[in-house]
Parts: C-alpha cells; sequence; structure tokens
C-alpha cells in the first residue's frame, strides 16, 4: 500500500506539527501514525525504523486520541491550525508501543518550582515561630533578671535545660516523620510548643522556669529533625541545599523580626504585667494558630500530593529514586551510631554548636552591657548582625548548588566567625565596630543550609532519617554546654573573654571537621553508612 500524505485539521489543543526523523525513510515509516504523547514537546519514537519524530499530544485518553484520528479535512472548523500527518487509511489507531514520553526538562521545572512555591514559604514561617519561642529568652533574660533577681548562672542553666529533653526525642522525631506523617508530627509539635511558651509568662522562680525550659524542649525536639527529613522526601539533590538554605533562613530573619519586637515589648508593662512576661505570651499563640493550619496543609508524600498534576508526581518521585545511593540494605540504630562518618559529623555539629547557641543567647546581654543602651534600642541594634546573616545563608546555599560543593561553603562561615570572635576578645570600645565583629561571627550562620543537606546525600536512605537525628541531639548537646557555660565563666571571671575564646576556638575545630567530611555517597560495595 502506497503511503499517502494528507493535511488535516486538528483542535489547536491536541496536536503540534510531526515531521519525520531524519535519515528515515518514509517508506519505512508507511503504516503508523507518527504522532507522540505530551504537551508541545519534541518526542522520541522507540522504533526508528517505524517511527519517526513529532510533537506531542495531550488531548487526553487513546481513545479520544483515535476519535480525533477520524476527523476529516472536510470537518475542521474555522481557522484551524494545520497540522501534518503520515497515514495509509484513515482512522487508523495509532500504535502505542512506538511512543516514548516527551522530555522532561519543562516538566522537572515546573514541578520543582511548584513544589518549592507550596512548601518554602509555608515551612519558613513555622521555622521563625520555632526559633522565636526557642530563643525569645535571650531578650527575656534583661528584664528577668530586673525584676526577678536572676543571675547569669540561672539565666544559663534556664537556657540549658531546655536542650535535655530536646535531645532525646530528635531521634525519634525523625523517626515519625519518615515512619508515620511528618504533618501530624509537625502539628503536634507546634501546638504543645506554642501553649508552653505562653505559659512560661507564669514564672516567678528559678525552678518555674527550669520546669518551662524542660517541657518546651520536649515539645519542640522532633520539629528540626523532622522538617529536614520532609524536604529529602520533596527535594532532588541539587535543590536540596537551596531548599534547606530558604527554610533555615527563618533562624537570622527570627531574629531581624524578634529583636526589634521585643526590645518594644520589654520597654512596656501592660494590664500590671512586666513586658518579657508579654513577650512569652505573644510569641506563643502563633505557633498553636499555624500548628493547626500544618496539619491541613502539608503532604507527607509526593504520591499524595493532589495539588500536583499526575506527571508531576511520577517525575518527582523517579528523580527522588534516582538520587538514592546505591545502598538499600535495612540499618539499625546501633549501625548509625557505630558509623565513623555520622560520629564525625555530630562531633563537629557539637562544636559549631556550642559556638552559635552561646552567640545566639548572650549576645543581647554583651550588647547591652557593652554599650549601656536601652533594651529597645538593643533590640533595633541587634537585629544587624542577623540581617547580615541572612542574606549570607541565600546566598552562600544558591552558590553550593550551582557549583555541587558542600564542605567549603560549610567551612568558610565558621572561619570568618573565628576571626570575628577573636577580634571580640580585644574588647573594642567602639560600638560600630563591636556590631561589625559581632556580625562576623553570625555569619556563621550561613553554613547551616549547606552543611543539612550533606546527610542525606553521603548516606543511604535507611541511614540518613536516623543520622540527622543522631547528629543533631549530639550537637545540641552544645545547646545546654554552651551557654550554660559561657554564663559561669562570666560570673565566676567577670568577663566574656573565656567565653569568647571557647567559641572561637569551637569554630575553628568545627570548619576544619567539616574539611574531613567524605566527598559522595558510598558505593554499592561498600558499607551504607
Amino acid at each position: 500500500m502506497t503511503d499517502r500524505r494528507q493535511l488535516v485539521h486538528w483542535p489547536e489543543t491536541a496536536f503540534e506539527e510531526v515531521t519525520l526523523k531524519s535519515g528515515v525513510s518514509q517508506s519505512a515509516q508507511a503504516g503508523t501514525r507518527r504522532l507522540a504523547l505530551g504537551i508541545g514537546y519534541p518526542a522520541v519514537f522507540a522504533d526508528p525504523q517505524r517511527c519517526g519524530t513529532g510533537w506531542v499530544y495531550t488531548g487526553g485518553t487513546w481513545d479520544a486520541l483515535n476519535q480525533l484520528a477520524a476527523i476529516r479535512e472536510d470537518k475542521a472548523r474555522a481557522n484551524p491550525l494545520v497540522y501534518e500527518v503520515m497515514e495509509t487509511q484513515s482512522g487508523m489507531a495509532l500504535d502505542p508501543p512506538c511512543v516514548i514520553a516527551p522530555p522532561a526538562v519543562e516538566v522537572g521545572d515546573r514541578t520543582r518550582h511548584h513544589i518549592a512555591m507550596r512548601l518554602l514559604p509555608f515551612l519558613f514561617v513555622l521555622y521563625i515561630a520555632n526559633y522565636l519561642d526557642r530563643t525569645n529568652l535571650a531578650y527575656a533574660a534583661l528584664g528577668m533578671s530586673r525584676d526577678l533577681g536572676f543571675s547569669d548562672r540561672v539565666i544559663g542553666l534556664g537556657v540549658g535545660v531546655f536542650f535535655v529533653s530536646y535531645v532525646a526525642l530528635q531521634i525519634p522525631g525523625a523517626l515519625l516523620v519518615e515512619r508515620w506523617s511528618a504533618r501530624r508530627m509537625i502539628s503536634a509539635s507546634m501546638i504543645a510548643w506554642g501553649l508552653l511558651t505562653a505559659l512560661t509568662a507564669l514564672v516567678r522562680t528559678p525552678g518555674q522556669l527550669y520546669a518551662a525550659r524542660f517541657l518546651l524542649g520536649a515539645a519542640e525536639g522532633g520539629f528540626f529533625p523532622g522538617v529536614v527529613v520532609y524536604l529529602s522526601h520533596w527535594f532532588i539533590r541539587e535543590d536540596r541545599a537551596k531548599a534547606t538554605s530558604n527554610f533555615m533562613c527563618a533562624i537570622p530573619l527570627s531574629f531581624v523580626i524578634g529583636s526589634p519586637f521585643a526590645g518594644w515589648i520589654l520597654s512596656h508593662n501592660w494590664l500590671a504585667l512586666e513586658g518579657w512576661r508579654w513577650l512569652f505570651f505573644l510569641e506563643g499563640i502563633p505557633a498553636v494558630l499555624l500548628g493547626a493550619a500544618a496539619f491541613f496543609f502539608l503532604t507527607d508524600w509526593p504520591r499524595e500530593a493532589s495539588w500536583l498534576a499526575p506527571a508531576q508526581r511520577q517525575w518527582i518521585q523517579q528523580k527522588l529514586q534516582q538520587d538514592k545511593p546505591a545502598v538499600r540494605q535495612a540499618i539499625t540504630l546501633w549501625q548509625v551510631f557505630r558509623s565513623g562518618t555520622t560520629q564525625l559529623l555530630a562531633l563537629l555539629t557539637f562544636l559549631i554548636y556550642f559556638m552559635t547557641y552561646s552567640f545566639v543567647f548572650w549576645f543581647p546581654t554583651m550588647l547591652k552591657r557593652q554599650s549601656g543602651l536601652t533594651d529597645g534600642r538593643v533590640g533595633l541594634l541587634g537585629a544587624v548582625p542577623y540581617l547580615v546573616a541572612f542574606l549570607a545563608m541565600l546566598v552562600n546555599g544558591w552558590h553550593s548548588d550551582k557549583s555541587n560543593e558542600r564542605r567549603w561553603h560549610s567551612a568558610t562561615p565558621l572561619f570568618l566567625a573565628a576571626v570575628g570572635l577573636l577580634g571580640l576578645l580585644s574588647q573594642p570600645r567602639s560600638i560600630v565596630l563591636s556590631v561589625v565583629l559581632f556580625t562576623m561571627v553570625c555569619s556563621a550562620f550561613a553554613y547551616l543550609p549547606v552543611f543539612w543537606a550533606i546527610p542525606s546525600e553521603i548516606l543511604s536512605q535507611p541511614a540518613a532519617a536516623t543520622a540527622v537525628g543522631m547528629i543533631n541531639a549530639v550537637g545540641s548537646v552544645a545547646g545546654f554546654a554552651g551557654p550554660f557555660l559561657f554564663g559561669y565563666l562570666h560570673t565566676r571571671t567577670n568577663s566574656f573573654s573565656p567565653g569568647l575564646a571557647l567559641m572561637m576556638l569551637s569554630a575553628l575545630a568545627g570548619g576544619l571537621l567539616i574539611l574531613c567530611v567524605p566527598r559522595s555517597a558510598p558505593s554499592a560495595t561498600r558499607s551504607p553508612l
């Protein structure tokens, strides 16, 4: 049967022009319509001896496609687009085996953008609430010391006891996200910690402060490692550091927002209640409301996302599967604890957290005592270093993804912080110079998004969730040790210098250890850890 070329009027939404594959004769292609599934992207046919190249169809099912194939030129509507097809007889059905899905570049870009715009802004707001409620004691301490007579040692222990229970629930939190439900765990955590933060406004004795902080740590324990694992369920390798960066930028931004707000609140009393009590109450309620919203807004897995098109769900699941390390055997908790890689990551996290948490909780006090400014002015000036850190986190995460490099992007901010701490040891008298040096220290936060993209890239999937919890748990022990030891040393020596020196050594050692982290995931022939 001879090959016949015919012009057929197709609906505009159904087809684009079909062309023949270079080097394939028309006679070799006779007998099959040369069309492919998709939306306006070049398609590649499975059998070049029977099929050519063409543009893609998205009109619906194969039945609908065959109905379109029966349309004749005399049934065309006014002003249709004219498309070229090859056929041997009217109404012949397409041969499905000839069709391969169109390139996924555009589908992938749309999917990645859709996921990022859906999840990251909301998670960003949740983490702002999380960090505000965790660290508001840094500014409340200015008022509590004055109104309740709490010493630096009491405040330091109140900061530190939070991390005792916080550490205990790190691994369970990450595992609950992996094996149970991210939205349920995140929602429950937020409602619990919001209520406990608000109740901290009732504190009158050191014992009550310690109890409130201990319970708050338990409520917050699973949130951060849970979100880190949750991001690995949705973002492919090349986007993971950037996604983590966008999420973790909430840390410095929470201080950019919270510092001026806290300074203003501390300067006012309402209804015969001190400003620091209102600070706890007003920063606790939003977490309760956001926790309720998280239950309905978040989706645990891509396969459950009704807000993604079927092709988008398929694409993201395939890409995430490809990103997983080759090793897939089951991993026990003891194996994770014994892993040299995990131990290295946990040790360096401890050192870095020692420095960062000491800075976070004692920065307002250091700035006030060095400058003599009012609480309100300390709050305003204290936002400057965190604003710079916010921008540094965005740039560092973006450049790390672009260059596909993690170690130096994690270590460099820590080396810069060590230089800033060295400068602070000289006890500069200039407020401007002090703020510049504090800003250098605060730039250490730029390491966070890049570093937390590393575990899921160098560990097998079964190990990653447990390892993230363990790493953050061990690191968070420094959340107790750092602020408590800093306050204790200041009480004993009446100087910030010993604490600053320990912070500098911790930042330097943490940066050097990051450079020792393996570069890539283990091969299939090696241990998954």
